[in-house]
């Protein structure tokens, strides 16, 4: 089936695929580093373990190993996806150079460390997120902004206010907001005898941070919650109570963050979205694939990531009140492969839920007919979505699917397997 043909399908239930390309053009959807490298970063021994409940598993060949290789890596990445992208780093991405005075600690970071990624980000015509690393550090002890020693926690407050001054330094300059994401994977490995204390400091710690000053339109600061962590298994500091409720309690200068691979398994992020939109103006959502946990598998076009997309479109999302971006880092499998795969869905999901008839389907369940929405969203399911997303990806001059891999196959034989 051509496009036309698609276009006047979906005409006949109400849905204009002309208004949901333009919708979903206008989509930005955070693309994160770290699945480029492993979250390795440019700061410390690329060699060294990671800490702070996270790992990748997984090695597969051609690891970005350098600034250079990670921005060529990238460029990649948007060459094979449709649509309006925007950068995530983190902290560790800093680049040091004798330009800029060369290495310094995550507590001395300052905006001319990300100064390259500021130009590489103007020049694709790109925002930037950015995230304070508070993990796979030496001064990790092994807590950070919740440790009873009062040294490691102003280490890490610095940090953070650091990583405030950054992230407005990329807002100003990009033009665009800057989401900055406070997530630490402080906790205990058994059952704790103090839980409260941990989490006043942590509390304190984060409103020290929050201190430092910085225009609430430029900067979106938010606190990510986890359920558990490796080496956190029976307690974590910031959970989802204590996150949601710091967000609340500091509403005019911290927006809430969710993960959906960071709740107990029978939850779902889904339902937590219009939940939370009737509360806040604005929420940030990292989305990735659980299984079982937090694993931070690539995300698939599942059941899950359609009805957060459902209810991003639904809740207004799309004009500017959820602010997506991808999180998760898988190493068993081409890089890039993954990264492209992860943002196509998400794309795949927001354009199955614009070219629903959204409208039609809550007027049949305010009016109680159950019956006809049941068989209305079954039969959507049949519609020729694909045709519809095959328009989208020519339009922005991205492969359509069937046709990538072998750009993926071509860049892995003539850049990645020359990584030694």
């Amino acid at each position: 089936m051509s496009y036309n043909e698609a276009k006047e399908k979906y005409s006949k239930i109400g849905v204009d695929t002309e208004k949901a390309l333009e919708q979903l053009a206008k989509a930005q959807i955070s693309l994160h580093c770290w699945q480029g490298d492993d979250v390795r970063g440019f700061d410390s021994d690329p060699d060294k373990p990671l800490t702070g409940g996270i790992q990748t598993t997984g090695n597969y060949p051609g690891r970005a190993r350098t600034p250079e290789e990670l921005m060529a890596d990238i460029d990649e990445v948007l060459k094979l996806i449709p649509g309006k992208a925007k950068l995530n780093l983190h902290a560790s991405y800093a680049i040091f150079d004798k330009e800029n005075g060369g290495y310094v600690d995550r507590d001395k970071l300052e905006p001319k460390h990300f100064k390259r990624w500021v130009d590489f980000c103007k020049e694709r015509g790109i925002g930037c997120d950015f995230n304070p690393t508070f993990f796979s550090h030496e001064k990790c002890d092994p807590l950070t902004l919740s440790s009873p020693n009062a040294e490691t926690r102003k280490f890490w407050i610095e940090h953070g206010k650091a990583c405030i001054r950054i992230s407005s330094y990329l807002a100003k300059e990009l033009g665009e907001p800057c989401i900055m994401n406070i997530w630490t994977g402080d906790g205990y490995k058994d059952i704790p005898a103090d839980r409260k204390g941990p989490r006043e400091r942590y509390r304190d710690s984060i409103e020290q941070i929050l201190s430092e000053s910085f225009d609430f339109k430029e900067v979106k600061p938010c606190v990510e919650s986890k359920v558990f962590g490796i080496g956190v298994e029976s307690y974590t500091v910031g959970s989802a109570e204590f996150a949601l409720s710091f967000a609340a309690a500091h509403s005019d200068k911290c927006i809430p963050l969710m993960d959906n691979g960071h709740y107990h398994p029978t939850e779902v992020v889904s339902d937590k979205i219009p939940a939370l939109l009737a509360f806040f103006p604005e929420i940030a959502l990292h989305i990735t694939r659980p299984v079982r946990w937090d694993s931070d598998h690539v995300v698939l076009l599942d059941d899950e990531t359609k009805e957060i997309a459902k209810e991003i479109v639904n809740c207004g999302g799309l004009n500017g009140s959820v602010h997506m971006a991808l999180d998760y880092f898988d190493a068993s499998i081409n890089r890039i492969g993954a990264w492209v795969t992860g943002y196509r869905n998400v794309q795949k999901a927001l354009l199955y839920a614009l070219l629903s008839p959204n409208d039609e389907f809550k007027a049949l369940q305010d009016e109680g007919n159950f019956t006809k929405l049941m068989i209305a969203r079954e039969e959507l399911k049949t519609m020729p979505f694909g045709d519809v997303w095959a328009e989208f990806c020519t339009r922005n001059n991205a492969p359509v699917d069937g046709e990538w891999y072998k750009e993926i196959k071509r860049y892995e034989d003539d850049v990645l397997s020359k990584r030694a």
